[in-house]
């Protein structure tokens, strides 16, 4: 059973992802050179908590954070760390979650930190952009791997684009979402369209593609969380929460601008 939500309780994970979004802001000011990912950590948890929710991820299964923060090679769930101090050039993914009056928001951005190369800048911009062509797939009466279609149509396209054949990391990928941060449906980053569950208004998910630029192969580290490139390739992590409405997705976890 995938969960349906009412438009009251879509409001409800409105608000719940409107916090990460502002966490998500806060985090980014202050990722520069010389800081440590647990300075971005101990100040994401203050602004979800002054903000009367509570870290979706600290805890969670024994994760000990309140956010992912994914270093260069290291592509998700990466362990916040005193010892991880940030360098010219690093590429950092930061992978947030907020409870806010029981309903869940999730989102993930990568962050450039300094001078970082045009290569990484191209794989972070390609992976957002596979993130935002698998949201304007969500539609209701569609399937749910017409969203895993567009994700990897547009992955490959940017390779196309930057002449370079992006991995795509197939063993993690979007999930529903709602009352608990993971839900069903799974949702993988790429597979043919039309087929899985039909799309209903009320679902919510979380659509997040992760591409290397490398191969797709991954290794978990000894710290049982954290998931890294097998050939030390730079990763990429990008995640919005997606409401499905009779309008189109409604991107819970963005600002209405965007």
């Amino acid at each position: 059973m995938i969960e349906i939500k009412t438009p009251g309780e879509l409001q409800a994970m409105r608000a719940a992802g409107l916090v990460v979004w502002r966490t998500l802001t806060a985090v980014r000011e202050i990722a520069k050179p010389d800081v440590t990912t647990a300075d971005l950590d101990e100040l994401a948890e203050q602004t979800i908590r002054d903000a009367g929710a509570v870290p979706s991820f600290k805890g969670y299964h024994g994760f000990p954070a309140s956010i992912c923060a994914s270093v260069n090679e290291q592509i998700v769930h990466g362990i916040p760390s005193k010892t991880q101090v940030l360098n010219d050039g690093d590429i950092i993914s930061v992978d947030c979650g907020a409870i806010l009056d029981g309903w869940h928001g999730d989102s993930a951005v990568t962050l450039a930190i300094g001078e970082v190369s045009k290569a990484d800048l191209a794989l972070s911009a390609a992976t957002e952009a596979a993130m935002w062509a698998g949201i304007a797939a969500v539609s209701a009466g569609g399937r749910l791997t017409d969203i895993s279609y567009a994700v990897q149509t547009a992955a490959e396209k940017a390779g196309r684009d930057d002449g370079i054949e992006y991995g795509m990391i197939v063993e993690y990928g979007g999930h529903g979402i709602g009352r608990q941060m993971h839900m069903d449906p799974f949702l993988p980053n790429l597979g043919k369209p039309g087929k899985g569950p039909r799309l209903k208004t009320g679902m919510a998910l979380a659509i997040e593609p992760m591409l290397t630029g490398g191969g797709g192969e991954t290794v978990e580290l000894e710290d049982g969380w954290t998931v890294v490139t097998a050939d030390g390739s730079r990763a990429s992590h990008w995640e919005h929460t997606v409401a499905i409405t009779d309008d189109g997705p409604w991107v819970l976890t963005a600002p209405e601008d965007s």
